[in-house]
């Protein structure tokens, strides 16, 4: 099994995950023109993908998936909640789906996960095939008990760590949205993220991304800082916002 990033940030989201004839797309926060550079640029096209996957409603997430998924005729998998929002009504056929629910697209068994963010009713996945699991898990502002026991045994593991906190709360947001980022509805911070590596099987983690990094509130040396004490550098890589990351193959552990 692999999985890529199309880039990652406030910017815009788009995961890849893909295993033998499946390819699927977790979010996508670009237009569709800028969507379709950045699969170019890992090496696939729109019309090989089965499927897209949204975590929830924020823009940096949605942007792109009605005009992705109409032009290629793609059925978009979200929450009831993310669907009642309302913001992705142009598409034909949207398919509902609910925490612990799995669901199988072609070579790939998906496992939505609620988490608590300020959305609607997000949800984070966890991606099954041939005896190997890629986690992605981002837009979360705590670590509930079912959001370990979700992700504990992943082979690959796409992770947010998006702030340092002394750095967002002496940086540039307004008050509002400090609290916001820093809440339990919000984003993680790097500490947070070496809470939930500290609980989950290390040894069978093969690859650990670092995603959904502040461009604003968050330094290299500061994650490094907080996750080297659970995890070797030589398993982890960064996420960045223009170009995501390259592909990356776990095998069965």
């Amino acid at each position: 099994m692999q999985f890529s990033s199309i880039g990652s940030g406030s910017k815009g989201n788009g995961t890849l995950v893909r295993h033998a004839d499946t390819l699927l797309l977790v979010d996508c926060g670009f237009s569709l023109k800028e969507t379709l550079l950045r699969l170019e640029m890992r090496g696939v096209t729109a019309d090989q993908l089965n499927a897209v996957f949204v975590t929830h409603e924020h823009g940096d997430h949605i942007k792109g998936v009605s005009g992705l998924a109409r032009r290629y005729d793609l059925p978009v998998y979200l929450s009831a909640g993310t669907r009642y929002v309302g913001k992705l009504e142009k598409v034909d056929n949207i398919q509902v789906i609910a925490d612990q629910a799995p669901v199988v697209i072609g070579d790939i068994e998906v496992h939505p996960v609620a988490v608590p963010h300020d959305a609607r009713e997000p949800l984070q996945y966890r991606f099954s095939a041939d005896q190997c699991t890629v986690g992605v898990l981002t837009d979360l502002g705590c670590i509930t008990r079912h959001v370990v026991e979700s992700f504990r045994s992943c082979d690959g593991l796409l992770l947010e760590c998006n702030h340092d906190p002394y750095l967002l709360s002496s940086g540039p947001y307004p008050p509002s949205l400090k609290r916001r980022v820093a809440g339990s509805y919000g984003h993680l911070s790097n500490e947070q993220a070496a809470e939930l590596l500290s609980l989950v099987d290390r040894q069978r983690l093969q690859h650990l991304v670092i995603a959904h990094i502040s461009e604003q509130n968050n330094l290299t040396e500061k994650v490094l800082e907080q996750l080297l004490p659970y995890i070797d550098e030589a398993r982890l890589t960064f996420a960045n916002q223009e170009q995501g990351f390259d592909w990356i193959r776990v095998t069965a552990s």
